[in-house]
């Protein structure tokens, strides 16, 4: 009877999971003994049979005591995230008996650093997939090996880390195992690699060169569905696919995807088009306000671009004695613009130009109304301004700073002075005037007061003052010249 009241908790056991697997940094006791002790603390009577038949169970029986606390921590660990798939899986290589294969690392690898890649493959037709690598690898780069030549094999990969396995990235097309001699690869052209412009009505013809051995399988697609045949001829050769409009309509606007492949080897490649036109003309032109010579202009763009930016607006004026129109401006960049210079008596008509890429719009926006330019019947009278009292004593704006210089060589001495009437300048040298002495030369510009001193001695240094003077008043600036011999 004994052992049948052992069998009965094992059931309890497997009722009651959850404690057993809240614990989980505890059990580094053998874990057959702990999972019995912990039920075995809900049903009071039965422990205490179950304790006292055997001794071997008894020792199990104080650890059960000790974990009845260890459920307190629950929130320890939320369950880590695997890694993201990895990325960009390409065929390297083909040969008879093998695949290399080439990939880049996940975008997320969890909280666990990764443990490495595992290959898997399937045969096509089959839905059993194998591991072909034993353990998992860091390397981004694998070789299949030992495969048969002529069979079709799907390829995936996952990152694996202690948290788990990615969801595997998968090459979309079986790979047919068979030599490959020369991988497949576009050579898209240099104006190709940007958008493709051209004009309604315009004929598309372009020629994109490729390579790869043996020949490849050339696919085009527009928004991952294949072209309007009835629109766009591809003509395929071995060395070169032609993609063919022969009137091109704002509809064919547009990525191209390109695709050349080699049993799952493929390289790609976008051609962007845009087909434009004239745009429309553009909308609620006004005309805002008419004052002396001048108008002022607004409008809104065209509710038709014609499928390219608009640059700007052409703006022209008509009046009514010729009819001509002559340009006023000729790219205007702002909706809003005014027109000068119009002739005093003439009536004014204006008219609005919008311009693409591919030029003006065919229709302008024409002003409802007229600007009449009138003459203007008030007389002007001179009005009698007061006259501002412009008089000023002379000031010095910028005085003499000390200079030092060197025997023989011409120095100059530089100040600025402002009054009306405009002031006399006088030099002066240790307060004695400088009069006509061949050695110095004054000037005076625009208010800038200069002295030059040729060819300077010992002699010649000391205090230069420069003194402005005029009916006013007088001022005077200061310096000192300080001249060295040669060394």
């Amino acid at each position: 009877p004994a052992p049948e009241k052992e069998t009965t908790p094992a059931p309890k056991e497997e009722s009651a999971p959850a404690p057993a697997a809240e614990e989980p940094p505890v059990p580094e006791h053998p874990p057959d003994a702990e999972q019995p002790a912990a039920p075995a603390a809900e049903p009071v009577p039965v422990p205490t049979a179950e304790t006292t038949p055997g001794p071997e169970e008894g020792s199990p029986a104080p650890p059960a005591e000790h974990q009845a606390p260890a459920p307190e921590p629950k929130p320890e660990k939320p369950k880590a995230e695997p890694p993201s798939s990895p990325l960009s899986l390409t065929v390297e290589e083909v040969s008879e008996n093998s695949i290399t294969l080439t990939w880049k690392a996940p975008e997320q690898t969890g909280r666990s650093s990764l443990d490495g890649y595992v290959v898997e493959i399937c045969k096509d037709g089959s839905t059993d997939w194998t591991a072909v690598n034993q353990e998992p690898f860091l390397s981004t780069r694998y070789t299949i090996q030992d495969l048969g030549s002529g069979d079709k094999i799907h390829v995936r990969v996952k990152a694996v880390s202690a948290s788990g396995a990615s969801v595997p990235a998968t090459l979309e097309q079986p790979v047919l195992v068979r030599e490959i001699l020369q991988l497949p690869r576009i050579r898209m052209p240099r104006h190709l690699r940007q958008t493709y412009v051209r004009h309604v009505g315009d004929a598309v013809n372009i020629m994109i060169p490729f390579q790869g051995k043996p020949q490849p399988e050339v696919i085009w697609t527009k928004g991952g569905q294949p072209l309007d045949t009835s629109r766009i001829n591809i003509r395929n050769t071995e060395k070169d696919t032609i993609f063919y409009i022969r009137q091109a309509q704002r509809g064919d606007s547009g990525k191209y995807e390109l695709a050349v492949r080699i049993n799952g080897a493929e390289d790609k490649a976008t051609l962007d088009i845009r087909v434009i036109e004239p745009p429309g003309p553009p909308q609620n032109l006004k005309l805002v306000d008419v004052w002396g010579f001048n108008v002022a202009l607004e409008w809104t763009p065209p509710a038709d671009n014609g499928n390219s930016e608009i640059k700007g607006y052409m703006v022209q004026k008509s009046d009514k004695k010729s009819g001509k129109w002559f340009t006023a401006l000729e790219r205007c960049t702002r909706t809003s613009c005014t027109i000068s210079d119009l002739i005093i008596g003439n009536t004014y008509s204006f008219r609005v130009f919008a311009e693409n890429a591919c030029g003006l719009s065919e229709k302008a926006a024409i002003t409802s109304g007229v600007a009449n330019i009138q003459k203007t019947k008030t007389a002007y009278q001179s009005e009698k301004i007061p006259q501002r009292d412009m008089m000023e004593p002379p000031k010095f704006t910028q005085p003499l700073t000390d200079r030092t210089t060197t025997r023989g060589y011409s120095t100059h001495l530089f100040c600025s002075v402002r009054g009306f009437p405009q002031p006399k300048i006088i030099w002066m040298k240790n307060q004695m005037e400088i009069r006509e002495d061949p050695k110095y030369i004054a000037m005076i510009e625009q208010g800038v007061c200069s002295l030059e001193i040729r060819k300077p001695s010992p002699f010649d240094g000391g205090i230069y003052t420069c003194k402005a003077v005029n009916a006013l008043g007088e001022a005077s600036v200061d310096c000192k010249l300080d001249v060295k011999g040669k060394v």
